[in-house]
C-alpha cells in the first residue's frame, strides 16, 4: 500500500516531469516557428533539467497552485533564454516578446493565487524569486547587446547581493515589507521588456533603462543600509531566517 508520504512525493515528481516536458515542448515549438538552432536547444534544455533537479531537491511535498503558476513562468523564461542564446541581437523579437509578456503577466498572478488559496510558503517565495531573477538576467543580456554592457548590472544586482550575503552574515536577515521595493522589482522586467521590443527610439530606451537601473541601485542600497543598521539585532537573534528574503508570496523582496 502506498503511504501518504509516498503519494505526495509522487505528486511532486509528476509536476516536475510535466514542467520539464513542457519546456522541451516549448523548445520544439520555437524551433518550428523560428528555426532555432542547437545553441538555443542546449540552453533551454539545460534550464529545464536544472529546474527539474532543483524542484526535486526542494523537499516540497507537492507543488501548490501558486507554485504551478510559477513553474509555467519558469518554462516561458526558459524559452526566452533559448531565443536570446540562439539569436543574440538577432533573436526573433515577436516570439521573444510574446513569451516575456506572458511571463511578466504570470508574475502578478502567482502571488494572488498563493494568497487566495492559502498556500504561501518560504520555498514558494524563493522559487518565485529565482525565476524572476533569471528572467531579468536574460533580458538584461539581450538589451545590453543594443544599449551597452552596463545594462547587465540590472540582471547581476540580485546575484551580487546574494554573494555579499554569503560573506556578510548580517545581510541574511529578513527584510521588512516594502511597497517601494515591490514596485522597483516589477519595474525592472517591464522596462527591460519595453527596451527589448524595439518600439522605442534609442535615446528613449536608453533613458528608461538608465532610470530603471538607478531605482534598483537605490532600492538595494536602502536595504543594505537597513540591514547594516539592524546587524546587532540579527547577530543577537540567530532564530531569524538566514535567507535575506521574506517568506511570503507578496513579492516585496528583490528579484
Amino acid at each position: 500500500m502506498i503511504t501518504q508520504d509516498g503519494r505526495v512525493t509522487g505528486q511532486l515528481e509528476r509536476h516536475t516531469a510535466q514542467g520539464v516536458a513542457a519546456q522541451f515542448l516549448l523548445l520544439g515549438v520555437l524551433w518550428a516557428v523560428t528555426g532555432m538552432g542547437a545553441v538555443g536547444w542546449l540552453t533551454g534544455a539545460v534550464w529545464g533539467v536544472v529546474l527539474g533537479g532543483v524542484l526535486l531537491r526542494s523537499r516540497k511535498p507537492a507543488l501548490g497552485p501558486a507554485d504551478q503558476v510559477t513553474l509555467s513562468r519558469a518554462v516561458l523564461t526558459g524559452g526566452v533564454a533559448a531565443l536570446v542564446a540562439d539569436g543574440g541581437a538577432h533573436a526573433s523579437v515577436v516570439p521573444l516578446m510574446a513569451l516575456t509578456t506572458a511571463a511578466l503577466v504570470l508574475d502578478a498572478v502567482d502571488g494572488i493565487v498563493a494568497r487566495r488559496t492559502g498556500t504561501e510558503s518560504a520555498l514558494g517565495a524563493r522559487f518565485d524569486m529565482e525565476v524572476d531573477a533569471f528572467l531579468l538576467l536574460v533580458l538584461s543580456i539581450y538589451v545590453a547587446l543594443f544599449l551597452g554592457p552596463w545594462v547587465l548590472a540590472i540582471g547581476a544586482m540580485r546575484y551580487l547581493f546574494v554573494a555579499a550575503a554569503q560573506a556578510l552574515p548580517w545581510m541574511r536577515a529578513s527584510l521588512p515589507p516594502s511597497m517601494a521595493r515591490k514596485t522597483v522589482a516589477a519595474l525592472q522586467g517591464i522596462v527591460l521588456a519595453a527596451a527589448a521590443s524595439g518600439l522605442f527610439p534609442y535615446p528613449v530606451a536608453l533613458g528608461l533603462v538608465a532610470f530603471s537601473l538607478a531605482t534598483l541601485v537605490w532600492s538595494f542600497g536602502r536595504d543594505t543600509v537597513w540591514l547594516w543598521q539592524s546587524r546587532l539585532s540579527y547577530e543577537g537573534d540567530r532564530s531569524l531566517p538566514a535567507t535575506g528574503y521574506r517568506t511570503d508570496r507578496s513579492r516585496t523582496s528583490h528579484p
